[in-house]
C-alpha cells in the first residue's frame, strides 16, 4: 500500500507525507529499532477463540490500536480525515482528529467514530481553551496533547519542495486569516513550518499541562514522551495516558526510537496511566511487540493515509483490516487468547 499510494501521490505530497526531519535518521531507525524486537511464543495454549478486543481510555476497541493525528489528509483524497474517520469506525478504533485537520471536528464526530482531538497549543492559550470546548462540544472521547513540537523539525524535502497546500485543502479548526501562510513560501522554505512557528507556541510549559487538565474532563493524553522523567512528571500532572512518541521521526532528527524508549517508560510508570506507542508501527506483529513491552496499544499514523490516497474510505478501511487481520494472526501464533496474555510475553533484541 505504501509503494502503490508513493505511485500516485504528487511528489511534493509525498515528499510531505513519507518524509522526516534533518537526514531522516530518527525516521529510518524506528524501523529498525522495531525490527530488532523478537518475540519468544508460549506453546500449549488454547487459543481457539483469540480475541483482540480491548479497552483504550477506558473505551472498547476492536485492537489495541487508535489512527493518529495526521495533518491536512484531503492532500491526498477529496473527502480527507472523514473517509478515514469513517474507515477507523468501521473498524472498531479511535480516530484522532487532528488541530490542522482539513475537516472539521464535528463532521468527524458526526460518522459515529470514537475521535480523539489532538491538540496544538496556540500561541493564545485562551485559544487552546476554545478548541478544547469545541472539541468537548462536537463529543469527542479524550484529548491528545502534542508536546514535542515547540517549532516543526527542519523537514528538508519540504524545504526543497517550498511545499505550500493548494486552495482546496486548508486547517479546518484555524481562523481563515490565519491560514494565509500556508501558501506563500518566503525563499527556498516550507510555508506549512512558517504557518506552525507563527501558529503555535514554543512557551508549552507543565504549567499548560496542568491548566488543560484542570479545563476538561476528559481523558488527557501527552503524545510525543521519550523521557521516563517527563513521563512521571505527566502522571503527577494528572494526565490519563502517554503516548511514547518521536512524531514519527519528524521533529528532533538523532532522537531515540520510540520502541527503544518504551520500556523505560513503563517501568518508570509502573502502572500509573496507559502507555502508548506511536512511530514506525507497520504491522499486526509491531502491535504484539509494542504490547509484550508494555504498552496498552499503538496509534498508526501514515499507513491509513496511505490507503486513504488509494481509495479513500475504502482503502484506508482496507489498511485497518489488514493490521487487525495481522494483529490476530501474530496473538494467536504467540500462544496468546487476549490481548492482556501479549503483556506476559518475553522479546530479545537482536
Amino acid at each position: 500500500m505504501e509503494r502503490a499510494a508513493a505511485a500516485v501521490l504528487p511528489a511534493d505530497v509525498r515528499d510531505f507525507l513519507f518524509g522526516g526531519s534533518g537526514a531522516e535518521a530518527t525516521l529510518d531507525a524506528n524501523r529498525a529499532a522495531m525490527d530488532r524486537v523478537f518475540l519468544v511464543p508460549r506453546v500449549l495454549r488454547d487459543v481457539s477463540r483469540c480475541t483482540t478486543e480491548t479497552t483504550l481510555l477506558g473505551r472498547p476497541a476492536r485492537m489495541p490500536v487508535a489512527v493518529a493525528p495526521v495533518a491536512y489528509q484531503r492532500l491526498v483524497h477529496p473527502e480527507g480525515e472523514l473517509a478515514a474517520a469513517r474507515a477507523a469506525h468501521a473498524a472498531g478504533v479511535p480516530f484522532t482528529a487532528g488541530s490542522l485537520s482539513s475537516v472539521p471536528v464535528e463532521r468527524l464526530t458526526a460518522t459515529g467514530a470514537a475521535v480523539w482531538f489532538q491538540l496544538y497549543w496556540p500561541r493564545a492559550s485562551g485559544h487552546a481553551f476554545d478548541l478544547v470546548t469545541r472539541a468537548e462540544d462536537a463529543g469527542v472521547e479524550a484529548i491528545v496533547l502534542t508536546v514535542d513540537v515547540p517549532w516543526m523539525g527542519r523537514r528538508l524535502r519540504d524545504m526543497r519542495n517550498r511545499f505550500a497546500l493548494p486552495d482546496h485543502v486548508r486547517a479546518a479548526h484555524l481562523a481563515a486569516g490565519t491560514t494565509a501562510a500556508h501558501r506563500a513560501p518566503a525563499g527556498p522554505s516550507s510555508a506549512l513550518a512558517a504557518h506552525t512557528d507563527a501558529a503555535f507556541s514554543a512557551s508549552l510549559t507543565w504549567a499548560s499541562v496542568a491548566a488543560l487538565r484542570e479545563r476538561t474532563r476528559l481523558p488527557l493524553v501527552l503524545k510525543g514522551v521519550l523521557a521516563p522523567e517527563d513521563a512521571v512528571r505527566a502522571v503527577e500532572c494528572g494526565v490519563d495516558a502517554v503516548v511514547v512518541s518521536n512524531h514519527g521521526g519528524r521533529q528532533l532528527d538523532g532522537a531515540v526510537p520510540s520502541v527503544d524508549a518504551l520500556p523505560g517508560i513503563v517501568a518508570a510508570l509502573g502502572g500509573r496511566c496507559e502507555v502508548l506507542l506511536d512511530s514506525g508501527v507497520r504491522s499486526g506483529t509491531d502491535v504484539l511487540r509494542a504490547l509484550a513491552l508494555g504498552a496498552r496499544g499503538v496509534l498508526v499514523g501514515r499507513p491509513p493515509v496511505w490507503g486513504l490516497a488509494m481509495g479513500g474510505e475504502a482503502g484506508a478501511r482496507r489498511v485497518l483490516e489488514l493490521l487487525g487481520d495481522e494483529f490476530r494472526d501474530a496473538l494467536g501464533l504467540a500462544g496468546c487468547a487476549d490481548v492482556s496474555a501479549a503483556g506476559e510475553l518475553r522479546t530479545l533484541r537482536r
